[in-house]
């Protein structure tokens, strides 16, 4: 039987060189993984989105619920966005599209975006958008959800991907301590997890990636799409056949 893929993840997962594509473009790599294994995937994602909005995703999208009963295997791919420079609080952030009127939510959002940069450099990558402590315990929790709905379901995942975004200053002091609290989280948890830097680090750094300098170009997505296949395989092919 061809398995099935359940994916959650953020905009590195229908994002590539020249912006964002539909999930189901056979270049991006949830698709590309999938095919490697002989089958498919579904991609539950959005922009922006960190461990707790794939969280929320788990407990509030019933179409998630649907899938969940006929998946073979869950990505939670992200984490990414969780690392990066927050200089304002998420709520208010992300409040900003519900300003009102629309001339004032373009003029405050400009202004925002001119200061992010700045204000990454200046407090050096902090606050971020979710702490590492955060990003571990949703991700922990919801493990915890799967494994109780499907105790056989096996999950894997990622450590964050890196980046050399302008729009951040190009800061990103918070990934390195990110990425071992979730290395260590992955051993506890039993949760394999791919290391994009190891698989991406390159072609984002070099600047062969997207123009924005956090997401990735289609070589990188067939990398990481081969890497997570090979990741999984061991596990998925035995059942697939």
């Amino acid at each position: 039987m061809a398995p099935r893929l359940l994916v959650f993840g953020d905009s590195l997962s229908f994002h590539g060189p020249d912006g964002p594509h539909a999930a189901d473009d056979a270049r991006l790599w949830p698709n590309i993984a999938a095919e490697a294994l002989g089958g498919a995937a579904d991609l539950v994602a959005g922009f922006g989105w960190t461990a707790r909005d794939a969280w929320w995703s788990l407990i509030g999208d019933p179409r998630v619920w649907a899938d969940l009963h006929h998946v073979d295997a869950v990505v939670l791919a992200v984490g990414s966005m969780d690392t990066l420079p927050s200089p304002l609080p998420t709520y208010l952030r992300t409040g900003l599209r519900y300003l009102r009127p629309d001339p004032l939510r373009r003029v405050v959002r400009k202004a925002y975006l001119a200061a992010q940069p700045r204000l990454a450099i200046a407090l050096r990558g902090r606050p971020v958008v979710l702490p590492s402590k955060l990003t571990v315990q949703y991700l922990d929790t919801a493990v915890g959800a799967l494994r109780t709905l499907r105790p056989e379901l096996p999950i894997f995942g990622m450590l964050p991907s890196v980046h050399r975004s302008d729009s951040y200053g190009r800061v990103h002091t918070a990934r390195a301590g990110a990425a071992a609290a979730l290395a260590d989280w992955g051993r506890r948890a039993d949760v394999p997890l791919l290391d994009l830097e190891a698989v991406v680090g390159d072609h984002v750094l070099s600047g062969r990636g997207n123009p924005d300098g956090m997401h990735w170009g289609w070589e990188g997505h067939a990398a990481v799409g081969a890497e997570m296949a090979r990741l999984m395989a061991p596990v998925l092919r035995p059942a697939a056949t």
